[in-house]
């Protein structure tokens, strides 16, 4: 059990779809209970929606609920299941969401159904003690005969992850790689009000990027010698802003109701944007846990209605005692 002010990630891979790290800390309480091969997570958040903030006051509060269930099938393969559901109370919890067994979807639906509830699978597969395939698929909301026609409905929300984690590539040792794709459908994360998103903070609570895109990113981490780390990493993305004032499904902030049209979305739908952001670290340990370490970042975006590059380059070098790197990634 534990209880703080910190951050929680549920996944396998560089980003998550669940729950991601990157953003703000939150007040948590958690329970893991591990029994045969089964591993069941129960999590319990005090969120702060959207704000502006001007002057000293206090700020409101909306609250999660999350389990992540996952078991060892075989002593290669791990599933688990995750459901969560953010709702917004006038600075009260609900207290029907301390249940640590039922399914949330059915809480939210005897309360009137007013919540946002979200739910998962993911798996990893360890092959031949060299490499590693993971994944998650979010589903948040869909219409089967929608997926049929394939329109586009607004209402077909999910979002799918495949990942792959090769110790000692090609024989080299202390080389890894990895490489993922992320996707994640328009409206994704996003409820009929401002309350209830899957937000924290005024940062997304999952994807640093909300929703609409499509992401590939590869990171190669190499230690030639045991006091030397390299670290490269490479990320492409596009995705579909807001254009003319029109919600295309990329800002999780924004309530769906505002969108213009129900059909005829696609990922990338909008004001297009393409992004290239890589990033080269190398570090030396001068003693332990003191690191000396140079950098380099390369971003170059554009967007359907700017074509004119923006480019961005930043080198820093420095000292840093052992905690965490902060990369602009997104």
């Amino acid at each position: 059990m534990q209880f703080g002010y910190d951050k929680n990630f549920i996944g396998n891979g560089y980003r998550s779809l669940f729950l991601s790290d990157w953003g703000n800390s939150n007040l948590f309480l958690k329970l893991n209970t591990r029994i045969w091969k089964i591993n069941y997570q129960n999590l319990f958040m005090e969120l702060m929606p959207q704000f502006k903030k001007v002057g000293d006051t206090l700020l409101d509060r909306k609250y999660a609920a999350m389990h992540h269930l996952s078991m060892n099938v075989t002593k290669w393969l791990n599933i688990g299941l995750f459901e969560g559901v953010i709702f917004g109370r006038k600075n009260r919890y609900d207290f029907q969401y301390l249940n640590p067994i039922i399914f949330y979807r059915h809480i939210e639906g005897t309360v009137g159904s007013p919540d946002n509830a979200i739910a998962g699978f993911d798996f990893k597969a360890n092959i031949a003690h060299k490499a590693q395939l993971y994944g998650q698929f979010l589903l948040d909301e869909f219409v089967l005969s929608q997926i049929r026609n394939n329109t586009g409905s607004w209402v077909n929300k999910w979002g799918i992850q495949v990942g792959v984690k090769y110790i000692d590539a090609f024989g080299v040792p202390n080389l890894d790689i990895q490489l993922e794709a992320n996707r994640v459908r328009p409206f994704t994360y996003t409820h009929n009000d401002t309350i209830s998103n899957y937000t924290h903070y005024n940062q997304p609570l999952a994807h640093p990027l909300g929703a609409n895109f499509q992401e590939f990113l590869g990171i190669v981490r190499y230690q030639p010698a045991p006091k030397w780390h390299v670290y490269l990493q490479g990320i492409y993305y596009y995705q579909g802003l807001d254009s003319a004032g029109k919600n295309f499904g990329a800002n999780v902030f924004r309530d769906y109701t505002t969108r213009t049209m129900n059909d005829g979305f696609k990922i990338g739908s909008g004001n297009k944007a393409t992004v290239l952001n890589a990033y080269l670290q190398v570090s030396y340990e001068i003693r332990e846990n003191i690191f000396f370490e140079v950098s380099g970042l390369y971003r170059h975006a554009k967007t359907l209605l700017n074509p004119t590059a923006t480019t961005t380059t930043m080198f820093t070098g420095g000292v840093r005692i052992n905690m965490f790197n902060r990369r602009y990634d997104y």
